[in-house]
């Protein structure tokens, strides 16, 4: 059974995760999140789980990451704090938390990052463009290092169900895809060695997951 740490697993695709990785007999796993008030729904799943801030040391980060096979970072600042909390969580705690997985001989890490990062020229009509530049240099940190990593991208994120299906296809960045389905691709993803080295750009779609990610 591979344990699977999940950084921001308090957040809505975190939990998410969380509640499918603990349901899948390949998977132990490791909840990894900011505040004590966060830990009651981890502790009724059974799972465990590890309070530490990405604004720690990257000494603190590597002591949570040792004995875990797989790293999983969804981890964001919010749409609450200021742009210093973006660079701090989305950018530097994003390349803390990969220097802390190669001290600790943890190969595999998949980012939660976001669709148009790598598009300059789409950031100014965001709305937000200071989150797309730390996700985009983020990114590309991850894809220099060392680490077996895989970049999930996908659009706009809404709450609805799940369909088990998306489309990896020119997604649209207009589009939509429920967190939900982001988990259950992050699983996948996890199933597959094939998606070292991948960056998956997605969408809600007409695709069932697991057959999506093998044309990729």
């Amino acid at each position: 059974m591979k344990k699977v740490l999940i950084i921001g697993a308090s957040g809505k695709i975190g939990r998410l995760l969380t509640e499918k990785l603990n349901d899948d007999t390949e998977f132990s796993p490791v909840a990894l999140f900011r505040s004590e008030d966060q830990k009651d729904f981890f502790e009724k799943l059974g799972v465990e789980y590890k309070i530490i801030s990405l604004e720690d040391s990257i000494d603190v980060i590597f002591n949570a990451m040792v004995s875990t096979d797989a790293i999983i970072f969804t981890a964001g600042s919010g749409g609450k704090t200021g742009y210093d909390k973006t660079l701090a969580i989305d950018l530097d705690g994003a390349v803390k938390a990969m220097d802390a997985a190669e001290q600790a001989g943890v190969k595999r890490f998949v980012m939660v990052s976001a669709l148009n990062t790598d598009k300059r020229e789409a950031w100014n009509d965001s709305g937000i463009k200071p989150y797309y530049i730390a996700k985009h240099y983020a990114d590309r940190v991850l894809k220099s290092s060392d680490l077996d990593y895989t970049i999930m991208r996908p659009g706009r994120l809404v709450d609805d169900a799940g369909t088990g299906k998306i489309t990896t296809t020119n997604p649209a960045a207009n589009k939509s895809v429920p967190r939900e389905d982001v988990a259950s691709l992050i699983v996948e993803v996890l199933k597959q060695d094939d998606t070292i080295g991948r960056v998956i750009e997605f969408n809600q779609g007409d695709t069932p997951i697991q057959e999506a990610i093998k044309g990729i």
